[in-house]
């Protein structure tokens, strides 16, 4: 579980970043859930949007990414999810305590 400095300093890393992947009509599927975890493993942090045709709530949609992925949510900003897994192969980030 991230504590309180650590999800402000994903979210610092993860300003920059643009969305890699998008949420619309069709919701989560597993597809998706195999490219997300695939991309974490890659890059630790990613931001995903949901489309304004997505008929799921942002909520949902972000417990459905994370419990596929076991990813831990950094953040929902309007309709953006912000999700950090620690790589096995590429750790890039490291984490204040």
């Amino acid at each position: 579980m991230l504590k309180g400095k650590q999800k402000r300093f994903l979210r610092s890393e993860a300003h920059h970043l643009n969305p890699i992947f998008q949420v619309g009509k069709g919701g989560v599927n597993e597809n998706m859930i195999t490219q997300i975890s695939e991309a974490l493993e890659a890059r630790e942090l990613l931001k995903v949007s949901i489309l304004q045709n997505c008929e799921d709530d942002k909520n949902t949609v972000a417990e459905e990414i994370v419990n596929g992925t076991k990813a831990e949510l950094v953040q929902i900003i309007g309709n953006t999810i912000v999700l950090f897994k620690e790589s096995k192969e590429n750790k890039k980030i490291k984490l204040p305590n």
